[in-house]
């Protein structure tokens, strides 16, 4: 039973940073015409974790990313605990939230929580302007993550949607014996708000919503 349950919270976390591909409006969508019978009776979660901690969220940043960043002359460069490896990496750490995995199609979302990413996030310079993007929360009801974003050391949204995760690219949970699970495949791609504010900042076009920055792996502890 330790291993079994071991898996499904594993599954869980996993689950919450990949985002399900099919997205939370249309599930929600689903639900609420379904009837009032059956969200009276909510069913129990198959996995919950009441409190994240350790490990992290580590984004490969797309080589079209960063040619794109190239030729707008902007630069970007880690804030606060993250780090960008010379593989071009960037490596947020996980410090908190809370993750619950219901059976899917018992309950709309059914992966609900959050995953915090306190202290850290990811800077753009270029034309004598720097947009710092902070503090991300992984929402995986809804497939996305939000952050605080700051212009010049100003703060010009405290939670704005930054990047939608696609969970149609994911890879099969992975286990290790150190007591960590790791999901790898996520796309994480640009939201029309933070390529709206990103080019009336630096006074660009060239920011689509859809651009691919990278592919998420998120690396979570398992065992207490």
């Amino acid at each position: 039973m330790h291993v079994k349950k071991l898996a499904a919270v594993a599954a869980t976390i996993a689950l919450a940073g990949a985002a399900t591909a099919c997205g939370g409006e249309d599930e929600t969508t689903a639900s609420t015409s379904s009837g009032s019978t059956e969200q009276t009776a909510k069913p129990a979660p198959v996995a919950e974790i009441p409190s994240l901690s350790g490990q992290d969220t580590a984004v490969t940043l797309d080589a079209g990313f960063v040619e794109a960043l190239g030729t707008l002359k902007l630069t970007p460069a880690p804030v606060g605990t993250a780090e960008i490896t010379k593989e071009g990496v960037a490596e947020f750490p996980i410090t908190g939230g809370n993750v619950t995995y219901y059976e899917p199609g018992t309950v709309s979302p059914y992966v609900q929580g959050m995953i915090d990413h306190d202290g850290s996030g990811l800077s753009l310079t270029g034309g004598g302007k720097t947009v710092e993007l902070t503090d991300f929360e992984v929402d995986p009801g809804k497939s996305v993550l939000t952050g605080k974003v700051s212009v010049d050391g100003q703060v010009a949204a405290e939670s704005a949607p930054l990047f939608f995760l696609d969970g149609r690219t994911l890879n099969p949970l992975k286990t290790n014996d150190n007591g960590t699970a790791e999901l790898e495949g996520t796309t994480v791609k640009l939201k029309q708000e933070a390529a709206d504010l990103l080019n009336q900042t630096f006074e660009v076009d060239a920011l689509k919503a859809g651009l691919v920055i990278g592919v998420a792996k998120i690396t979570v502890n398992t065992a207490a």
